[in-house]
């Protein structure tokens, strides 16, 4: 940081302390203020976007590995008894369908959902910066502001006897609020058109992401509905009345009846 930077960071600093003590009035824009929290709102609801997207692709992602893994485990496990069962059947055929299913989500899926919906949540949350550093600019200048009309005030309370001192302050005052104005009436301006956008901008991922969560539901629908037809008809009806349960129930009470699973 320059001199100069380092001293007028050093009289604001000043300001700030000045205004917290009430020995300086501080400019209370209720527009702006009104502007800048429906701008925050905004910026926090993006950044919340952005990482919840994120953590939607990643669960998905894990989810497919995790079947696959799963799906793995079962045909090996039905395969090392009968490979002929019916077990056994479908435990191949869950496999081949998770396989079909992973395989179908990184070629139709992965590449989308980053191009459609992460990177324009990217993009979108990259303007923040930016614009945050313009409003922090305006709120220098703002102190900057105060600060001259503060000192013109008290030239024009207690006249000097230099006769440069009132017309340097009112030159000081009027640079000072121009640039301030300037700075604060384009953020007034622009801050509510920003938030305007905001919709037509993510219109496009929002039908993406539905899109591909359809396709996602699709996929793994019809594959596992071909997995379906290796069990018997009635095993949703026996699941509801309660059958499938009693059936677990017995095959436990025979595990406890052999002699490594006993309690003594």
């Amino acid at each position: 940081m320059s001199w100069t930077g380092f001293k007028k960071s050093l009289n604001r600093a000043g300001t700030t302390v000045l205004q917290k003590t009430g020995q300086i009035e501080r400019t209370v824009d209720r527009e702006f203020a009104d502007e800048e929290s429906k701008y925050r709102a905004l910026e926090k609801e993006c950044q919340a976007l952005q990482k919840d997207s994120k953590i939607y692709g990643d669960a998905v992602r894990s989810m497919t590995a995790a079947q696959a893994r799963l799906s793995e485990t079962i045909e090996t496990f039905y395969g090392a008894s009968d490979r002929t069962s019916d077990g056994a059947m479908a435990g191949h055929a869950f496999k081949s369908a998770i396989d079909d299913l992973d395989g179908s989500i990184q070629r139709e899926l992965d590449a989308p959902y980053r191009t459609c919906i992460m990177e324009p949540l990217g993009k979108m949350n990259a303007y923040f910066p930016v614009i945050n550093d313009h409003i922090a600019k305006r709120n220098k200048k703002l102190l900057d502001y105060d600060a001259a009309r503060s000192k013109l005030r008290k030239v024009v309370d207690k006249p000097s006897e230099d006769a440069t001192k009132l017309p340097k302050a009112q030159q000081e005052h009027d640079d000072a609020k121009e640039v301030f104005e300037l700075l604060n009436d384009q953020l007034i301006t622009e801050l509510p058109q920003l938030l305007d956008l905001r919709v037509p901008y993510f219109d496009p991922s929002f039908e993406a992401m539905i899109r591909m969560q359809c396709k996602f539901a699709e996929e793994g629908y019809e594959r596992m509905s071909a997995v379906q037809r290796y069990f018997p008809d009635n095993v949703r009806d026996d699941y509801a009345a309660g059958q499938l349960d009693a059936q677990v129930e017995g095959v436990l009470q025979e595990m406890k009846e052999l002699s490594i699973c006993g309690a003594n």
